[in-house]
């Protein structure tokens, strides 16, 4: 409804104006003996100047009242009524009302050629509840009819249910069916058949997965070598291998809003290619280019351009195609991290209702690190967002082969047939910073990767202790706090790689909760307290986002906690000058850890102060955290 306008008109200008076949169904056929002898036109006059919102308050009242205010604003119109009773006026029903009406509509639009077509209907909100339903703004909020109420949908519906049987409990009225052998049951029954079968279906039983083997997720656990690779190009050389996996590759659906090639993902158009129900139908800019834009029917790769709400809806359709039609697709959503659950958490949150299984990967994710392009593109929060769908296990991963690990085990959760709760969407942040990618350690902790938090370097030496815990490209900056922390200060720290605070956290609520409902058990630890149990000194955490990410497991840190994050709006400089400016680089974790050393009694205060000067901690442009380029 539009109270001063006209929903109808307005919606019929928009698909006529897009080129579409327009059929409107306003008026039911009630109606057509007036129109008919309107020969001056006064009717359809008013009829076109009354706004919706009349409209709305004539189906409120009653036959006098529409008699008054609706045809009595034109004398000719009035006419036309003069030997209408009141409830005769009343009974003048909207076209989507009107059975015979919507299906000639219907009909005349399977019978249209050469243009879509849509109809559109006009109805009145709570048709056929009662005056105290029909036309009411409370409609949405009442939620009982009341005996009188039930008696006259009863009526006007023609429901063989007696008074007796509605007064003996009105509030819970006799569910009437007319039996299985009714021509109106069977004529349903029959079309829902012949369209195939009943909506919506969900199918319990799927075709059989075979996942990949260890050998597909190997480059990734080589490391680079000398090169620099950034988390966002080792994702996306794993997928080129998942892409090529046999008899698997072919269910993966990478969909890409935009910048595809920013991500490094024209390598897929070769092969994979763009799909496209019609092909290719014209010459492409970049036909010289090896890896040149493809688009076929056969395409794999849904590339829906700057179109969240498409791309989110396609994951959605992807996602669930296990149910819906019994055959697992898995969708690989790729865009900027900030355009993710920021733009679209509301239609995350229904693919989530909706059991959705696949990958989210947020690129360029990061509050400093995506250099150039303005606050609109500084993520410094997503996982906060991800972290309120309980759907959503989200990573925020440091290395590729902590990616392979975590790929891996996603893929088991969601079509391993093993865990109890497939039905999750995983989201992984990737960064465009390059940096040399280790290789896998002999000794890796693969349960700590997938539960959230492994130790990736141990402090050597004698002296105090400290542990960092970092997470995606704040690691490198941690290593460097740990180098100078030993060299400057002689303080032995060890780094952790935090691959998830979020499941950290809601291991931690499940052990609470499991100790607060069986007091007479053993109590169990959260993992990251067992995990952190053996380390000494205070605990340090930083990443490139909000504190609030690191503060999610404060509550189980088993000694002095403290975090550093990136607060408030991003902002276009070095991500060296950002990182200083936010006071999470590795300087700044070395103060923080002096001050937490000094908290606990164990060295003095001034070291604080002396580590400020040396290190120019107020000065955004002595900042060094960081390096430069890196598209991908």
């Amino acid at each position: 409804v539009r109270g001063n306008g006209k929903i109808v008109q307005e919606l019929e200008s928009f698909f006529r104006g897009a080129g579409w076949n327009v059929i409107k169904v306003v008026w039911g056929r009630e109606w057509d003996d007036l129109l008919a002898r309107d020969s001056e036109g006064a009717l359809r006059n008013l009829m076109n100047v009354t706004p919706d919102g009349d409209f709305q308050t004539y189906k409120a009242e009653n036959g006098a009242f529409v008699r008054e205010h609706f045809f009595g604003r034109d004398e000719r119109a009035a006419s036309l009524v003069k030997d209408y009773s009141d409830e005769q006026i009343w009974n003048l029903k909207r076209g989507g009302h009107d059975y015979r009406k919507v299906f000639a509509a219907y009909k005349a639009a399977m019978e249209h050629k050469g243009q879509p077509t849509v109809i559109l209907a006009k109805t009145v909100k709570g048709y056929g509840l009662g005056p105290h339903f029909e036309g009411r703004n409370a409609t949405h909020q009442m939620k009982k009819m009341t005996l009188d109420d039930l008696k006259l949908f009863r009526d006007q519906m023609q429901i063989p249910v007696t008074d007796a049987q509605l007064e003996e409990n009105p509030y819970e009225p006799p569910y009437y069916h007319p039996g299985a052998q009714d021509e109106t049951i069977q004529y349903m029954v029959e079309r829902r058949r012949s369209l195939g079968g009943t909506l919506p279906q969900r199918r319990s039983n799927h075709t059989a997965l075979s996942l990949p083997d260890d050998s597909v997720y190997a480059l990734p656990k080589k490391g680079s070598g000398t090169q620099e690779v950034a988390t966002t190009m080792a994702f996306v050389r794993l997928l080129k291998d998942l892409l090529r996996a046999k008899d698997f590759g072919h269910r993966i659906v990478p969909i890409i809003p935009d910048e595809a090639r920013t991500f490094g993902m024209d390598a897929y158009f070769p092969t994979a290619k763009i799909y496209n129900p019609n092909g290719q139908n014209y010459t492409s800019v970049d036909r010289e280019l090896l890896l040149a834009y493809k688009e076929s029917p056969q395409g794999q790769i849904m590339h829906v351009g700057i179109n969240e709400a498409g791309a989110l809806a396609a994951f959605t359709s992807v996602g669930t195609s296990y149910a819906t039609h019994g055959e697992p697709l898995i969708p690989v959503y790729v865009f900027y991290s900030m355009f993710g659950f920021q733009r679209t958490g509301d239609a995350q949150w229904a693919a989530g209702d909706q059991m959705a299984r696949g990958f989210i990967i947020g690129a360029t994710a990061g509050r400093t690190t995506l250099t150039g392009e303005g606050l609109q593109h500084a993520d410094g929060h997503s996982h906060l967002l991800a972290s309120t769908n309980p759907a959503t296990v989200s990573y925020d991963p440091a290395y590729g082969y902590e990616i392979a690990h975590i790929v891996q085990a996603g893929l088991e959760r969601m079509y391993g047939g093993e865990h109890p709760d497939p039905n999750v969407m995983y989201y992984i942040t990737v960064y465009n910073e390059p940096i040399v990618q280790p290789k896998e350690p002999e000794d890796v902790d693969v349960d700590g990767i997938v539960r959230g938090i492994h130790r990736v370097s141990v402090g050597e030496g004698d002296g105090h202790r400290a542990q960092i815990l970092a997470s995606g490209v704040g690691l490198a900056w941690a290593h460097e706090a740990q180098k100078l922390l030993k060299d400057d200060w002689g303080v032995v720290a060890d780094v952790w790689s935090v691959t998830s605070w979020t499941e950290l956290r809601r291991d931690g609520l499940a052990a609470d909760e499991h100790n607060f409902l069986h007091p007479s058990e053993e109590p169990r630890t959260a993992y990251i307290t067992d995990k952190l149990a053996g380390s000494e000194g205070p605990i340090v955490a930083v990443s490139d986002f909000m504190h609030a990410v690191q503060d999610q497991i404060r509550q189980w840190v088993p000694r002095r906690y403290a975090t550093l994050g990136a607060e408030g709006f991003g902002f276009s400089d070095t991500r060296a000058a950002a990182r200083r400016q936010f006071k999470i680089d590795g300087p700044s974790i070395v103060v923080r850890t002096l001050q937490s050393l000094a908290e606990d009694g164990v060295v003095d205060r001034g070291l604080t102060a002396q580590a400020i000067e040396k290190y120019r901690l107020h000065d955004v442009n002595s900042g060094t955290s960081g390096n430069a380029g890196g598209e991908s």
